[in-house]
């Protein structure tokens, strides 16, 4: 019998440093065997049914062959089975390696070589994967025990992967092993709470999001996937807490009538937390009029956890555009390519200083890291203000040169996107003879908008950006611009439109 009291606070729910993942599923539930999980596609399992499921779930995998640390890819689409098996993983002392299972064959390969995983958790057919499938899908033993397992640790603990903003394919290992620590904690996210993800669990934030939350005794509502009118439904019926979100959804929601967003009731949001990609002012704007500045919350950083700033709504106002300055322990430096300091105001490679050194939080597979000296960075600009309030510009690989001045795609973007019918806009350089490059702005029109005359459009952009980084030619669609996790590969774009 597992005694919750030896892996978490009973009272509260929250782990104890140094619990073993898999144990604190089977200490949520052992304590509180009643509550709610998980839900997702209508149908909600308690916390004993789902750690049944994952013991289950984790002695077949071990009937498979599969052993401690051994590293295993995670390719299907949100459903339950796919936290589920995360758990399983951790169960057995196993790596798990989110990957999405949209990926052409090809990069799909890279991924599965590089990442030396013994076996693929999907569904169905998988191109490449001859040999090395679990099908979730096939029935598991009735005789198999429900049982908790003995403790297992898993090192690394995880292995997300990253095409950055080059496309080509990298695996960012996580050398911490699966053990509660302050690696763990959210920002805001307390234990047992109400959490709606509507991102794909294949990408790194909602995938630490939704597991470790479910650690700390939480409810995940997980979306098939992001509908705007769903998530409001969702929120209202779920009485939801704790929302994690992209600017793109935010933007999506923003933009719906007015008539049905001022009648959802939000009024359950204690956090509402975004990342992954900027978001534009007045979209910002709207959700801290809608539900509250305290309530909003923005978190700039990534997988690797080199460095890390969040502000909320309130500090935000008063630094707008800001995503925060640095957290305790970390030092913002803005430079030249060579690591010489920028002064504020300049714009340059964004680095952090960490009193825990550099190198430590990560380590690549497939890339090389950006370590100057003991600073290290995403490889994103910025520049600091004067109150150390930093201001993201955009990735190096992603800045357009025109007439030898360098132009930052992401303020382009933002500026169209405040346009009548524009949900997201893609923001690309294009090859001209003259000036080096010029501007291609890829624009996603609402799908109650009519496709835009482009001579009007092209004179609604001039309005609103000015100089060099005015586009000078525009193509519209209706298809999403970025992906599910909010990302836009502008390199993958320009490749396709220059052939």
């Amino acid at each position: 019998m597992i005694h919750a009291a030896d892996w978490m606070e009973p009272a509260s729910g929250q782990p104890r440093p140094g619990a073993a993942l898999g144990m604190l599923l089977s200490a949520q539930a052992a304590d509180t065997p009643d509550r709610p999980a998980m839900t997702i596609g209508g149908r909600t399992v308690s916390f004993a049914e789902f750690d049944a499921a994952a013991n289950r779930r984790a002695r077949d995998l071990a009937s498979a062959g599969i052993v401690q640390g051994d590293r295993v890819i995670l390719a299907m689409p949100n459903r339950l089975e796919y936290l589920q098996c995360a758990f399983a993983l951790w169960k057995l002392g196993v790596t798990p390696c989110p990957v999405s299972h949209r990926l052409a064959a090809g990069e799909f390969g890279t991924i599965l070589s590089l990442s030396g995983a013994v076996r693929v958790i999907g569904s169905g057919a998988m191109p490449g994967t001859a040999g090395l499938l679990y099908d979730v899908d096939r029935p598991l033993d009735e005789a198999l025990s429900a049982d908790p397992l003995p403790v297992a640790i898993a090192q690394p603990g995880k292995i997300a992967t990253s095409g950055g903003s080059t496309g080509r394919p990298k695996l960012i290992v996580d050398p911490i092993p699966s053990v509660w620590g302050p690696d763990k904690e959210g920002c805001r996210r307390g234990p047992r709470l109400t959490l709606l993800n509507p991102g794909p669990l294949y990408h790194s934030a909602p995938f630490n999001t939704t597991t470790m939350a479910m650690a700390q005794g939480t409810h995940i509502i997980c979306m098939d996937q992001f509908e705007p009118r769903e998530w409001l439904r969702l929120v209202e019926a779920h009485r939801v807490d704790y929302a994690y979100m992209v600017p793109t959804m935010m933007t999506r929601i923003a933009r719906l009538p007015a008539a049905e967003t001022r009648t959802a009731d939000l009024s359950s949001i204690r956090t509402l937390l975004h990342m992954a990609a900027p978001c534009p002012s007045d979209v910002k704007r709207w959700w801290i009029d809608r539900i509250g500045a305290e309530q909003v919350w923005e978190v700039y950083g990534g997988t690797e956890r080199i460095g890390v700033t969040t502000i909320g709504g309130a500090e935000w106002l008063a630094h707008p555009g800001s995503v925060g300055a640095a957290a305790p322990g970390q030092e913002i430096l803005i430079t030249e390519a060579d690591g010489t300091p920028l002064p504020p105001g300049e714009i340059g490679e964004i680095r952090f200083r960490k009193a825990s050194g550099v190198g430590t939080s990560y380590a690549y597979i497939g890339s090389g890291d950006r370590i100057l000296g003991d600073s290290d960075s995403f490889g994103d600009m910025g520049w600091l203000d004067a109150d150390g309030y930093l201001h993201i510009a955009d990735r190096r690989t992603d800045m357009i040169l025109i007439g030898g001045v360098n132009v930052y795609p992401a303020a382009i973007e933002a500026a169209v996107e405040t346009l009548p019918g524009v949900l997201c806009c893609a923001v690309i350089g294009l090859p001209d003879p003259d000036l080096g490059n010029t501007v291609h702005a890829i624009v996603e029109i609402a799908p109650d908008h009519a496709m835009p005359d482009e001579g009007d459009f092209v004179k609604a952009m001039s309005q609103a950006v000015s100089g060099l980084g005015r586009p000078r030619s525009v193509e519209f669609t209706h298809e999403p611009v970025r992906d599910e996790a909010g990302k836009v590969r502008r390199s993958a774009l320009r490749a396709a439109r220059l052939g």
